[in-house]
């Protein structure tokens, strides 16, 4: 596990596609935490939730940063290096 991100060129100014979950929101299904891929915009839910769209949205496109856009939340997290960045 490193304590460096070398990924934060991923970061993009992007705009979440949803006001919830992607896949959830198309399934009918709920979530816990929502997750916003800082390089495509994606809104994915979080571990925390059964189906952890967020994470296979990562495995899936390789997009590396997730930042959390839960109110009062102000963190990123780096798939690849397994490390947390403030937003």
């Amino acid at each position: 596990m490193s304590s460096v991100c070398s990924h934060t060129s991923h970061i993009k100014n992007v705009r979440p596609h949803t006001k919830g979950c992607e896949e959830c929101l198309k399934m009918g299904d709920d979530w816990v935490h929502l997750r916003l891929c800082r390089e495509c915009g994606h809104v994915g839910c979080c571990d925390s939730s059964k189906n952890k769209h967020a994470t296979k949205h990562f495995h899936v496109t390789k997009h590396p940063i997730m930042q959390s856009i839960e109110p009062g939340e102000n963190w990123m997290w780096c798939f690849v290096d397994q490390v947390e960045l403030e937003a």
